[in-house]
C-alpha cells in the first residue's frame, strides 16, 4: 500500500506540472514578429528517440512539441544522457534537458494475499517514472545521427571584421535554438542559427550584444552574482 500511495503522489505531481506547463504555454502564447529571426522548427513529425528509433506516445508528444516550438530545435529526436554517451556524443556544457514520463503496470512479486485480487489473480500496480531527455541539437559528436540540415550562408554577407572579434573574444558561444543570451552562471552565449535570421546583419548585431554581457561579467563580475541569475534567468535577453 505504502509503494503505491507514493506512486499516486509522484503522478499527481507529475500530471500538475504537465498541466502548468502547457496552461502558461497557452496564456503566455509566441509573438514570432518581435523577433529578429525565424522561430521555425524541425520538419512535422512525432517525436522519437533517437537512440532506439520508436516514437513517443501520449502527453509526451505534447511536452516535446512545446519544447521543440520554444527552444526552435531542429530536429525531432530525443535522447537520454546515457544514450548519447552510448552513440559516442554528450549533452553541451550548460544544457537543460526535458522530462517526460513512461507509464505502465507490472505485478509485484511474493505470494501474500495482498498481491492477489478476489479471483485469486494477481494484481497488477500502476506506476509512473520520470526521466529526462534532450534534443539532439543539445547534443554534440553523436554517431550515426545524421545532423539536421542547414542552410549556408552565402559568403558575400559574411562580415570578417566583426568574425574576428567574435574569435578573439574566447567565447563559449551556444548556436541554435530559439533564444539569445547571455548565462553568467554557466558563462555561455546562446544565440539563435544564422540562417534564421531574416536579415543577416542581425545575427551579428544579436552575437554583439550578448557579448557586451560577457564582457560586462568580467568587469563587474558579482554584477549578476548579487541578484542570484541562473541560467533560466539570464543577464539579460536580446529578445
Amino acid at each position: 500500500m505504502g509503494y503505491q500511495a507514493k506512486t499516486t503522489r509522484t503522478g499527481a505531481t507529475l500530471y500538475s506540472e504537465v498541466t502548468d506547463r502547457i496552461i502558461a504555454q497557452l496564456e503566455e502564447g509566441t509573438l514570432p514578429w518581435v523577433l529578429p529571426w525565424d522561430s521555425g522548427t524541425a520538419p512535422p513529425g512525432l517525436p522519437r528517440n533517437a537512440g532506439t528509433g520508436r516514437r513517443y506516445s501520449g502527453i509526451n508528444v505534447l511536452i516535446l512539441w512545446a519544447r521543440l516550438f520554444e527552444r526552435g530545435y531542429g530536429s525531432q529526436r530525443w535522447l537520454t544522457y546515457r544514450q548519447a554517451q552510448a552513440l559516442g556524443g554528450n549533452v553541451r556544457k550548460g544544457e537543460q534537458g526535458t522530462t517526460v514520463c513512461y507509464a505502465d503496470r507490472f505485478t509485484p512479486k511474493g505470494q501474500d494475499e495482498a498481491t492477489f485480487g478476489p479471483d485469486g489473480e494477481p494484481r497488477q500496480v500502476a506506476f509512473l517514472k520520470r526521466f529526462t531527455v534532450f534534443n539532439v541539437d543539445q547534443c554534440e559528436g553523436l554517431e550515426g545521427v545524421a545532423p539536421a540540415p542547414v542552410t549556408t550562408w552565402n559568403e558575400a554577407i559574411i562580415i570578417p571584421r566583426a568574425e574576428a572579434l567574435i574569435e578573439a573574444s574566447g567565447a563559449d558561444i551556444h548556436i541554435g535554438g530559439n533564444q539569445a543570451f547571455y548565462a553568467p552562471q554557466d558563462d555561455y552565449i546562446a544565440v539563435p542559427r544564422a540562417e534564421q535570421y531574416f536579415e543577416p546583419i542581425n545575427w551579428y548585431r544579436t552575437v554583439l550584444h550578448e557579448l557586451g554581457h560577457y564582457a560586462a561579467r568580467r568587469i563587474m563580475p558579482h554584477g549578476c552574482a548579487e541578484r542570484q541569475i541562473s541560467a533560466d534567468q539570464p543577464c539579460e535577453s536580446s529578445a
